[in-house]
């Protein structure tokens, strides 16, 4: 491609660019600091820069948001439209990693946020903004067929596609099954650079390195900008004085600032590139609530195809599900990312009333269904009745994921505790726990007669053995009466199994699970396969996860001989219960744990540490419950309980 062809001969254009999204599931106090913060004080400022063009993209979630709160800023947009000022990109509407979703779900999202744009605004967005510059090359189509004649992806992956040579690279096109759109490369130099250094002093810096006879184009959307004023300054006395710099570079310099549409329409030429993915998806390996959560989007993506006849429960069910598509809930990216309980929770919600949706009209029938849920080549164990879902792996032989679809909630929306880069720093609780497996319901364990709730506390677990990361064999399997029987067969080899399986492996676990009118029933049956007697604590680790921690969400009480007692939050122990009572008070529902004997009863609250805003903090995720029970088996000797859940309203 010839730059002297370009309107833009002699000129570096500049595309300039802000991008901004608030994750659904936000409460409304980080959408409004967003606004006052960021949002108003630049678009207030750009109005009185008629000259400096920008290109703007706010997720729908942002948008609607605004439209209730601040319909004023519309007004502000509808005019700066008007006079061309500013291009306004679509995309998902929900801010999903458009590479996860399935094609229908990338249409659909696209096009309802084109939609909402085109209502307001009266002009249907060109171009796209992708989520973390994702990007396999099928999107290519998807683009194309949604009407979008342009998008954005890093330099990096123009480099990464035959282009390093290029000093400067350019929009290129890219082609998938004969449908074509344009790439702009985003500058990750201009970006860091504006972060650290007024716009005046980038700029001329850049026409240093890159004489304007050789023409060129880049695009940048910063992250934050540095204007020189202090830390104390007002958000619209930054902003004036980014613009003013600019303006005034802009005017004694050979920059040319522009827009992606303005400068598609001078253009007639570009080098075609196909593009390497981009989209890396370890993140559902690097975190298994973030494969869960993936996992479920495609199970209801699923039922909601299934439906036939009603197309607007149809639609309605797909709109729940867009909700729970957003990328910042599914990896640790963007203030937190999936470490964020309550982003999760909105996922779940949004997806079980998608779910609920589906079952509307009489069709649904409890079942007890054998199918691969996380798709990891193994099947898993969905029992499903009127209100309760209860899902189990033979991993441990646990429950997985609890809903309780009259408040769309899963109880089991927990997130393991786990060192990395961004859970590490001083806190008051001392160094990070790090947990090596998925939380869950029902995990059991076998330990030793001196370990405490002390021990537990601190992840001390010496001689003992976990028996959530074995394998459990299915050996019954009953679907008529809901019902399947998984086995633990004993380790009689000295040698060592999975982490933890080294002590007590001569007994033998069988786990019943039964589901009768949202009932669920488990009998547990523990056998001494051994020749010497074997003295241990039995504890069926349960995590359930609320809304938050604390009196204003959760209260906790035991039943023992003499009837119901409250229990302080926080840690602690009880001696000799029979059930405890869970209530919680946000969702305005009990869960009723009972057992065939008594128990003593370990409670601790699981926090995970997580940087948001670059403060180091710790945030909840769920609360463990331990029952602890005492068994003395003698060889071939055999120890036996039971336990019941209900959750009601």
């Amino acid at each position: 491609m010839d730059r002297q062809d370009s309107f833009l001969s002699y000129k570096i254009g500049l595309i300039l660019g802000f991008h901004h999204h608030i994750p659904y599931g936000t409460g409304d106090e980080e959408f409004e600091s967003v606004y006052t913060g960021s949002l108003k004080p630049f678009i207030t400022a750009l109005y009185k820069y008629p000259h400096i063009p920008a290109v703007l993209h706010y997720s729908g979630v942002l948008l609607y948001w605004i439209e209730r709160n601040h319909p004023e800023f519309f007004m502000l947009l509808d005019d700066l439209i008007s006079r061309k000022q500013i291009e306004l990109l679509g995309g998902g509407f929900y801010e999903p990693m458009m590479t996860l979703l399935p094609p229908s779900d990338k249409i659909g999202q696209i096009e309802m946020l084109t939609t909402y744009i085109r209502k307001h605004f009266g002009k249907r967005p060109q171009g796209c903004w992708l989520p973390l510059s994702a990007w396999e090359q099928h999107m290519t189509g998807v683009l194309n067929t949604c009407g979008m004649g342009y998008t954005f992806l890093a330099d990096l992956q123009f480099n990464r596609s035959g282009l390093a040579g290029e000093e400067i690279p350019d929009p290129s096109i890219s082609e998938d099954q004969g449908k074509l759109v344009t790439i702009f490369p985003l500058s990750s130099r201009l970006k860091n650079e504006l972060g650290r250094r007024r716009v005046s002093e980038v700029l001329d810096r850049l026409l240093g390195e890159f004489p304007p006879e050789k023409g060129g184009l880049f695009s940048v959307f910063p992250d934050r900008i540095f204007t020189g004023e202090g830390e104390g300054a007002a958000p619209e006395t930054k902003m004036h004085r980014f613009l003013e710099d600019l303006s005034r570079a802009a005017e004694n310099s050979s920059i040319e600032l522009t827009l992606p549409g303005r400068y598609l329409k001078a253009r007639r030429a570009f080098k075609k590139v196909y593009f390497s993915s981009s989209a890396s998806r370890q993140f559902l390996i690097t975190y298994p609530e973030s494969n869960g959560l993936y996992a479920k989007m495609m199970f209801t993506h699923v039922l909601i195809n299934q439906l036939r006849g009603d197309k607007s429960r149809k639609k309605n069910a797909r709109e729940e599900l867009w909700k729970a598509q957003g990328y910042n809930a599914f990896c640790h990216e963007g203030e937190g990312g999936i470490y964020r309980h309550n982003l999760r929770n909105a996922s779940y919600q949004a997806m079980l009333e998608a779910e609920r949706i589906t079952r509307e009209g009489g069709a649904f029938i409890p079942s007890l269904m054998i199918f691969d849920f996380d798709l990891d080549g193994e099947a898993e164990y969905l029992f499903q009745d009127n209100r309760t879902n209860y899902y189990i792996k033979t991993e441990g032989a646990a429950v997985f994921e609890l809903d309780y679809l009259p408040k769309t909630w899963n109880y089991m929306n927990t997130l393991s505790r786990r060192r990395d880069a961004d859970t590490e720093g001083p806190l008051a609780a001392g160094a990070p726990v790090e947990d090596g497996y998925r939380r869950a319901a029902f995990l059991d364990r076998l330990l030793p007669l001196h370990t405490t709730l002390e021990d537990v506390l601190e992840n001390r677990f010496a001689g003992s053995r976990f028996c959530g990361n074995e394998r459990y064999e299915p050996v019954e399997l009953d679907k008529l009466q809901k019902k399947v029987r998984f086995r633990l067969s004993p380790k009689h080899s000295p040698e060592k199994g999975p982490a933890g399986t080294g002590f007590f492996r001569t007994i033998e676990l069988e786990k019943t699970y039964r589901l009768k009118d949202d009932i669920l029933t488990l009998t547990y049956s523990l056998k001494n396969q051994g020749d010497a007697r074997e003295h241990f604590k039995f504890i069926p680790q349960i995590d359930f996860s609320f809304p938050g921690e604390g009196e204003p969400f959760l209260r906790v009480f035991t039943f023992n001989s003499d009837g119901k007692e409250a229990v302080p939050p926080g840690a602690g122990e009880m001696k000799q219960v029979r059930g405890i009572e869970l209530q919680d008070l946000k969702n305005e529902t009990i869960l009723n744990l009972r057992s065939s004997g008594s128990f003593d009863l370990w409670i601790t609250p699981i926090r995970t540490r997580c940087r948001v805003g670059g403060i180091l903090r710790e945030l909840y995720q769920s609360t463990c419950f331990m029952p602890v029970q005492e068994a003395a088996l003698e060889p071939g000797e055999a120890y036996q309980c039971e336990f019941t859940l209900r959750i009601y309203h």
